[in-house]
């Protein structure tokens, strides 16, 4: 039987987790970046900053200790990412929960299911490294990522009315928490 010449290849997707980036895959990751926060996601951004702020960013995270850098990919090209943010080591109180920020997927990569996968991805590392808790919080406007939150098991805890000013008005935020099962813990 013949193929198709109307169907498209399935898109190849993928996640991974950097602690370098090449000058190509700094520049993808921005292009990425600017076209979410052109689409309202945001990084406290209303429009994008300069290319050298978002590069000195993006370089900035990867220096940090205790974060770690997931990026997506859609055929090869990197389209979104997520942070998993340690707690200070002076919050011993703390110290069993991590969080995420930075969890975006570019407009031209999404309906792919790449969003679940960032999580999924930050979420197994923090249970590798014994984390009982994720924390998180997304602003109103982000009824994509309120969905995912919330169908991936995640718990709303609160909200907060004043989260963000954006276009002359203040945005409510919302809080959420899962309960992870540490890997350490099933050993």
């Amino acid at each position: 039987m013949a193929a198709n010449p109307e169907m498209k290849p399935a898109p190849k997707l993928s996640v991974e987790k950097k602690t370098a980036l090449t000058e190509n895959e700094l520049t993808e990751l921005c292009v990425a970046t600017e076209d979410a926060i052109k689409d309202g996601i945001g990084f406290n951004w209303l429009t994008p900053p300069q290319r050298e702020t978002l590069e000195s960013y993006w370089r900035g995270v990867l220096m940090v200790p205790s974060r770690e850098l997931f990026i997506a990919r859609l055929d090869n090209v990197i389209c979104g990412s997520i942070q998993l943010m340690r707690p200070s080591k002076s919050k011993e109180t703390s110290a069993f929960a991590a969080s995420v920020e930075a969890h975006f997927v570019a407009p031209w990569a999404r309906g792919h299911g790449l969003a679940p996968m960032l999580l999924e991805a930050a979420e197994r590392e923090a249970a590798k490294e014994g984390f009982a808790v994720i924390n998180l919080s997304v602003r109103e406007t982000q009824a994509r990522a309120l969905e995912v939150y919330r169908t991936h098991g995640y718990t709303e805890w609160g909200t907060m009315p004043y989260y963000e000013f954006v276009n002359a008005s203040m945005v409510s935020g919302h809080y959420f928490y899962k309960k992870l099962e540490p890997i350490s813990n099933l050993i």
